[in-house]
């Protein structure tokens, strides 16, 4: 039984000990600035970023650490509210498993351990206050192929926490897919102005029924894929072998997209392709294979886009791991 504080000193560090295979912080992203060349970025997951930060009160655009199939290890130096969702990861503080998708006081010098995934493959962890590295361009976030934002979370460094407290919140929460539902003030803060202290009781008291239930990861997701723009430069054979065959992620995805493995689709046009813009949930079909495009994808790219996965769906190719198998339903099929 965690024994907790009742006072808690805003301004805090979080220091890491182990940053597993791969820790980020990742926020909302930059959205805007696609015409200058710069990628959106952010949560993979952005549905569970948002319960993350819904569930420790913070602002929907607080960032966050990502992290990547486990291996987190991490102390405040003072009290705090965390929250882990996504990946389906074992959660332990000071050795003590505490709840996936809720709010949990973890005292000062009290180690935060996240364990390898069991299913999915980001998890999402949330403090009160929020991940408070220096912003570039308006966001926190690790864009792993621009190389923008702060560098990945390594052993040993000390991330600064937000001033922002945890207290109970005027957001209503996420709704069913994840969207904030956001009342007109958690609207027009970005960051909560704090009283220089922060009442754990009360922060514990006031979230005790502030658990989430989160969405099943599928072990054989089915993404929504809408047509275009580039579907006529395929076969028609090509374009039904899309929809009816089952996709494995290959070990070469990466935050960037979601290489796929399967039979090849053959192209009607076999001209040049000019680099035209990209979206995420893009997919892309170079000679190797399908790659569905994630966070960190380029801002262009020269070969044809097939269809689009729908944005709602795209967590869903984010919490897959290497040897899952997808299957893609066309939407106006």
């Amino acid at each position: 039984m965690l024994t907790i504080r009742s006072v808690l000193t805003i301004r805090s560090v979080l220091t890491i000990r182990s940053g597993g295979p791969l820790t980020t912080v990742q926020d909302r992203g930059r959205p805007g600035w696609a015409h200058v060349g710069v990628p959106r970025s952010g949560a993979a997951d952005l549905p569970a970023l948002t319960r993350a930060n819904a569930l420790v009160g913070n602002a929907a655009s607080a960032a966050a650490l990502e992290v990547t199939l486990g291996g987190l290890v991490a102390v405040p130096d003072a009290d705090v509210v965390i929250a882990l969702t996504g990946a389906r990861c074992r959660l332990s503080v000071d050795g003590v498993p505490v709840p996936h998708g809720a709010a949990v006081g973890v005292p000062a010098g009290a180690e935060i351990r996240v364990d390898a995934a069991r299913a999915g493959v980001r998890a999402y962890l949330a403090v009160a206050g929020g991940v408070a590295v220096e912003p570039v361009l308006g966001s926190r976030s690790t864009d792993t192929l621009s190389g923008l934002g702060p560098a990945r979370v390594r052993d040993g460094d000390r991330l600064p926490l937000g001033s922002g407290g945890a207290r109970p919140s005027d957001d209503a929460g996420p709704d069913a897919s994840g969207r904030p539902v956001a009342t007109d003030r958690a609207e027009r803060e970005d960051t909560w102005v704090s009283d220089g202290e922060l009442d754990l009781d009360g922060v514990r008291a006031g979230f005790a029924a502030r658990q989430v239930v989160e969405p099943e990861i599928p072990p054989e997701p089915v993404l929504r894929v809408h047509p275009g723009p580039r579907e006529d430069w395929f076969t028609p054979e090509a374009v039904e072998t899309l929809y009816v065959t089952g996709w494995t992620v290959t070990p070469q995805s990466d935050r960037v997209g979601a290489r796929l493995d399967g039979p090849p689709l053959a192209r009607a046009v076999s001209d040049e392709l000019p680099s035209e813009g990209m979206v995420a949930g893009a997919l892309q079909i170079p000679p190797s294979g399908p790659v569905l495009f994630l966070a960190d994808h380029p801002v262009t790219g020269g070969y044809p886009v097939i269809g689009v996965v729908d944005p709602d769906d795209l967590w869903l190719a984010a919490q897959a791991p290497p040897g899952t198998v997808l299957r893609l339903r066309r939407l106006d099929s």
